[in-house]
């Protein structure tokens, strides 16, 4: 045997036996974090799998809800959006809510649909804007059938100059205050609206028509 045979024996078995040193050392653990890793990837995916899962089913049966509501089918839209709110998932409930206030109005009943988006602005679990959102539709379903009183306990507070709702806020806060005759205050609001350069074209242009309106009245002094 030469020289150069016998050293790269000595060097492959220092390696095994290295490498098998090593293995003692660390291959329980690795076997177990690869194991680990693996589990881990499968709960992941399997997961992801159930949460889109799940979201879908609620989103065809919110969808579902709808078209019935559309259809003018209020009392099987209602029934719908009713078990959506008890067994939907993510944020479908809270919409079912929402929507469901929205076609008991459409029924003609106000009062539930004001108690719906009073409770949902009540609900400190649900996040600020959209509590705001109810505040705003259950004030402008007191316009028309509600006092000033009723309309400015809701949206009162929104119609500050950093409130992005301050506009529509503002708006029905104008016209439940010239429906009863306080056109001072109307007026007020609705030249807040048509000053405003962050407010929509088409609400501008409906307050500045109010506006118009009120002073040609006579009644602006």
């Amino acid at each position: 045997m030469s020289d150069d045979s016998f050293i790269r024996e000595v060097n492959e078995e220092m390696r095994r036996d290295q490498a098998q040193k090593l293995w003692d050392r660390f291959g329980p653990a690795l076997l177990v974090i690869a194991i680990l890793v693996v589990l881990g990837t499968a709960a992941f995916v399997g997961y992801r799998y159930w949460d889109e899962t799940r979201a879908n089913r609620s989103g065809d049966a919110f969808s579902q809800a709808l078209k019935l509501a559309n259809d003018g089918k209020n009392d099987e839209a209602l029934a719908a959006l009713d078990q959506l709110e008890k067994d939907g998932y993510g944020a479908y409930p809270l919409l079912a809510r929402m929507r469901a206030a929205t076609v008991k109005a459409s029924k003609g009943d106000t009062a539930a649909a004001v108690k719906d988006f009073d409770d949902v602005a009540a609900d400190t679990a649900i996040p600020q804007g959209i509590r705001d959102m109810a505040r705003l539709r259950a004030a402008l379903l007191l316009v028309d059938h509600g006092s000033f009183a009723d309309v400015s306990s809701r949206v009162e507070a929104l119609t500050s100059d950093t409130n992005t709702l301050r506009h529509t806020a503002r708006e029905a806060l104008g016209l439940a205050a010239w429906k009863e005759g306080k056109t001072q205050d109307a007026l007020k609001l609705f030249d807040q609206i048509a000053a405003d350069d962050g407010a929509p074209r088409n609400a501008r242009e409906r307050a500045t028509l109010m506006s118009e309106l009120i002073r040609g009245s006579g009644n602006a002094s």
